[in-house]
């Protein structure tokens, strides 16, 4: 690949900041999870995480584009997830107070330097700061999505390419597994998902003790009742792997230890019901800091592998900086770790973090949020690529077939790419055999 666009480097020339919507809603989740009451689409009660109007209230998002000096624009979505807030995440994004941020401090770091520089480039993002603060996670998430569609547009490649190069890494050669949320539309969307063989499924949005029932019950009878429609409508030697969210409920009904025989064989209800196919937790519990989740988890997979029960545990409660990766991860607290990517800022600390999981026990989830852009998921298709995760988040929004066919269809684009070029340079090596 090549930086030169005749005969010159293409050079970011300014940066623009357009205040946008994104793909879902922000929710409080303290306020959700300590008893609001669902109206209608809507929350009645009061927030109680700091910066919320509402319980729920529409997400907000922030484009960047970066013009380059032969007049390419170069984009990015400065997106934030859904529970924004909680779990030890930076505060509620919003575009209003966070666009000048962009056009500011932003532009004055980035204009004049080369597109074709990405991990340069981000490096410098990452080191800025405003008041003393680095930079919200949104921000830096959004600004690199722009700085890696720049360097792809210098190099005349794919971000797939600009990725592999900047980590070192061998591409995917199949569109990595994509993961599909249902929202509260638990079974219509789960159907939707069968039907189009989507290979990990389907989230289930279980947020509250009323979703998972008071005894756990009504998420059993959720996973058989999917096991038997995967066999009714799935296509001919489907073997999904089932994966729910339950927000850290599950901790909520059955309380810790979480090594003792009534969680255990709480999980092996799971297992059952999902039989035959392989079941995912996220979130069993959430212990309100760090090191107590972790404490938490690792509890909960003795438990489990002493019961011989093969359930894998998903972290995402306090697990959204790179470092707190690596401490799931080193500490063996979980079978996969979502790697959120809105949360762990630049797009490239997402690949890094994927990355640290190689070698290891952990599994990577390259996740993310409802609440982001199509842009956002795009480019962090080209993350999930590049980097070979184990499975991605169908984004954004909460409709499944949306998110699907944009995750699905970029990296299906991104391969025909790459295999395209490897073909081009296999017939020349042989013209030149026979020459």
């Amino acid at each position: 690949m090549t930086s030169v666009e005749s005969g010159r480097t293409k050079i970011i020339e300014s940066v623009r900041a357009v205040p946008a919507v994104s793909g879902f809603f922000f929710d409080d989740q303290r306020a959700i999870k300590a008893g609001a009451e669902q109206d209608g689409f809507a929350y009645r009660g009061d927030p109680v995480t700091p910066g919320f109007d509402r319980v729920r209230q529409a997400g907000e998002a922030v484009s960047v584009l970066l013009e380059l000096s032969d007049g390419t624009v170069a984009r990015g979505d400065c997106a934030a997830v859904q529970y924004s807030g909680a779990g030890g995440r930076d505060s509620l994004f919003r575009a209003e107070e966070f666009a000048p941020v962009v056009e500011g401090t932003v532009a004055d770091a980035l204009v004049g330097r080369s597109a074709e520089r990405f991990r340069d480039n981000t490096d410098v993002l990452e080191g800025l700061t405003t008041d003393g603060e680095r930079l919200h996670t949104a921000l830096r998430y959004g600004v690199s999505q722009a700085l890696l569609d720049a360097a792809a547009s210098a190099r005349r490649g794919t971000k797939t390419d600009v990725l592999a190069d900047a980590y070192g890494t061998v591409p995917a050669t199949d569109p990595v597994p994509v993961f599909g949320q249902s929202g509260d539309d638990r079974r219509g969307n789960a159907e939707k998902m069968l039907l189009k063989g989507v290979p990990v499924l389907p989230h289930g949005l279980f947020n509250s003790v009323e979703k998972v029932g008071s005894d756990g019950g009504r998420l059993v009878a959720y996973l058989d009742w999917l096991s038997k429609r995967a066999v009714e409508l799935g296509p001919e030697g489907y073997t999904p792997r089932f994966h729910v969210d339950v927000y850290g409920v599950l901790g909520e009904v059955f309380g810790p230890p979480y090594d003792r025989a009534e969680f255990t064989d709480y999980f092996a209800d799971l297992r059952e019901a999902a039989a035959p196919f392989p079941l995912q937790v996220e979130g069993p519990m959430d212990e309100g800091g760090r090191e107590e989740q972790i404490y938490a988890m690792v509890e909960l997979r003795d438990g489990l592998a002493d019961a011989g029960v093969g359930v894998d545990i998903v972290a995402d409660e306090w697990c959204n900086t790179f470092a707190d990766v690596r401490a799931f991860v080193d500490t063996g607290a979980a079978d996969l770790v979502q790697i959120k990517t809105p949360d762990l800022g630049g797009i490239g600390r997402s690949a890094e973090a994927v990355l640290y999981c190689d070698g290891t026990d952990t599994r990577a989830y390259l996740g993310g949020t409802c609440n982001e852009t199509v842009t956002s998921a795009r480019a962090c298709a080209h993350v999930a690529l590049a980097t070979d995760a184990a499975q991605t988040l169908a984004k954004p929004g909460m409709g499944f077939d949306e998110g699907y066919m944009v995750m699905e269809n970029e990296m299906r684009r991104a391969i025909s790419r790459l295999e395209s070029r490897t073909t081009v340079r296999e017939n020349e090596r042989r013209r030149q055999e026979q020459r």
